[in-house]
């Protein structure tokens, strides 16, 4: 029988539920995460004091109660206060609604509640931005799903999709050219992992909310194969950078109604500080177009 913590967070209404889980689920690797009606569940790896611990956890997302209830498998209690922490940050639950929308309404009147999808581990986050490069989001989950299936260690957990774990940065800086071309990775996109794997596991490169985010993305922008769109990708949902802006997104342009990406940063200074929640909804806009269509 499994041990496991349970726990509530809560958060300052609105919350835009469907939005975040619908987000989730568009981008969920099988093996790695799961998401079923309001609750989202995946394996993790956390280092702390160079000491790696495993296991699982789920959220659901209670917006009756605007409440997040979390259940955390046992063996991740010895970090529950980093694991809230990253909760948190993953899920968006401190953002200020009101604030956001007081600036944001004029262009996007109907998203007072949508937040940011944060992330539980920067490394791989980094890495599923770099997958994800120039391709669509269901081509950039097969990527995801070969290179967990290819690298990820094995797991056993209660809940029967979940069986996997995402490659360590040490895992992938040894993986050779030939297994990943093997999966349908590029040369390009494989140098910019292994360059990326190994700046994070030799400790010269920190993904995580508190970092100085300019310095960071001059740091991303260095490596091979990362340019300013991924780096600002990152810095959104990683780093936690509210104003994060990739001025190269077609959506984004779409959305200001221009068709460079300096157009596009002179247009979105109106949207400051928070062109990174603009972006989402943004994205949430075209996503709704092609639906309706």
């Amino acid at each position: 029988m499994s041990l496991m913590t349970n726990l509530c967070l809560g958060w300052c209404p609105p919350y835009d539920v469907e939005a975040m889980l619908g987000f989730l689920r568009l981008r969920a690797i099988p093996g790695l995460e799961w998401v079923e009606g309001r609750q989202y569940a995946r394996t993790l790896c956390l280092v702390q004091d160079s000491q790696a611990c495993s296991g699982w956890l789920s959220v659901s997302l209670d917006d009756e109660r605007a409440q997040a209830q979390v259940t955390i498998s046992d063996s991740l209690a010895s970090v529950l206060p980093m694991l809230i922490n990253r909760v948190r940050t993953a899920f968006d639950l401190d953002a200020d609604p009101v604030a956001i929308h007081r600036v944001l309404q004029a262009s996007f009147p109907t998203s007072e509640g949508m937040r940011v999808p944060g992330t539980l581990d920067g490394f791989e986050l980094a890495v599923r931005a770099v997958l994800g490069q120039q391709i669509t989001v269901v081509a950039a989950r097969t990527l995801g799903a070969r290179l967990v299936t290819a690298f990820g260690e094995p797991i056993q957990t209660p809940v029967a999709a979940l069986d996997r774990l995402f490659p360590t940065p040490a895992t992938l800086a040894a993986a050779s050219g030939d297994a990943l071309g093997r999966l349908g990775i590029t040369r390009q996109r494989q140098a910019a992992l292994k360059a990326l794997a190994e700046a994070v596991g030799e400790g010269h490169l920190v993904l995580s909310p508190g970092v100085d985010v300019a310095a960071t993305c001059a740091q991303l922008r260095a490596l091979p194969g990362i340019g300013d769109w991924t780096a600002q990708y990152i810095a959104l949902r990683a780093l936690r950078w509210p104003d994060a802006f990739p001025a190269g997104d077609v959506a984004l342009q779409k959305a200001l109604g221009v068709n460079s990406a300096s157009a596009a940063t002179q247009a979105a200074q109106g949207w400051r500080p928070w062109r990174g929640y603009a972006v989402l909804r943004a994205w949430q806009g075209l996503a709704g177009e092609a639906r309706a269509n």
